[in-house]
């Protein structure tokens, strides 16, 4: 799939910018490939430098803010004459712990993530809008969110928090939480459930927090589990023991 947006970088007579995707969405550690379009204006334009960036939202105490963690150097030094076209190529790959926007192809409610083209010229940086990309899961991650689904887990809602996970590497600044409603047999332990994953290279890391709700004589309770799972082929069996040994005990 291709799509672009066209804007006008520096106003009247000014070169025009494309963003051009070879598909819409990618994976965590896996290359997304496009290509920046650019139009040349009513004039010559000194291009200093072309970035492209991955941006999603963050929740914090203080607010939510669009945050950029990732870029990528598209071009630098080079002078666009007047009406002249050029397609730049670029590659970006989002890091492994980036997060998922997308499972089963649907979107996760709660969640986007978009690429972000700036052009500086001239020492006038323009950051132009930004274009939603999908971040599918790896076929890990896929297939502990395929197996709380068969526990009948119903996903609810999805975030990105500011902050780190205690006691887990990180690379990003923040980290996703995929939330889901427990069957009845849980209902005693838990009243949400919390999926985190912080993936790297050579596996995944499972966080799941179980959030028990306080109320007038009871105080709120959360506790948590993990395990860690490689990428390489791992069968349905091995993610459903691993899973079931960290969930709490059902009655």
């Amino acid at each position: 799939m291709v799509f672009e947006k066209v804007r006008r970088a520096f106003g009247l007579g000014g070169p025009a910018v494309a963003t051009v995707l070879t598909t819409p969405g990618t994976y965590p550690g896996t290359p997304l490939m496009g290509a920046v379009r650019l139009q040349g204006g009513e004039y010559d334009t000194e291009v200093e430098t072309i970035a492209v960036g991955l941006v999603t939202r963050v929740e914090a105490e203080d607010g939510d803010a669009l945050v950029e963690f990732h870029r990528a150097w598209v071009a630098a030094g080079f002078t666009l004459a007047a009406a002249e076209h050029q397609d730049i190529p670029f590659t970006i790959t989002p890091p492994w712990e980036t997060p998922l926007t997308h499972t089963h192809g649907a979107p996760l409610a709660g969640m986007s993530m978009g690429l972000r083209t700036e052009l500086t010229a001239e020492r006038d940086p323009d950051r132009g809008d930004v274009d939603l990309i999908e971040i599918h899961p790896l076929p890990l991650q896929a297939q502990v969110l395929r197996e709380l689904e068969a526990l009948n887990f119903h996903f609810r809602h999805a975030d990105v928090e500011r902050g780190a996970v205690y006691g887990v590497r990180q690379e990003l600044p923040f980290y996703q939480e995929i939330e889901f409603i427990p069957p009845p047999s849980w209902r005693h332990v838990m009243d949400e459930l919390e999926l985190t994953f912080i993936t790297d290279p050579d596996g995944v890391e499972v966080i799941l927090e179980f959030e028990k709700h306080g109320g007038l004589l009871k105080k709120a309770q959360d506790s948590y589990s993990r395990f860690r799972l490689p990428h390489e082929p791992t069968g349905q069996a091995d993610v459903m023991v691993a899973l079931r040994e960290a969930l709490p005990p059902v009655v």
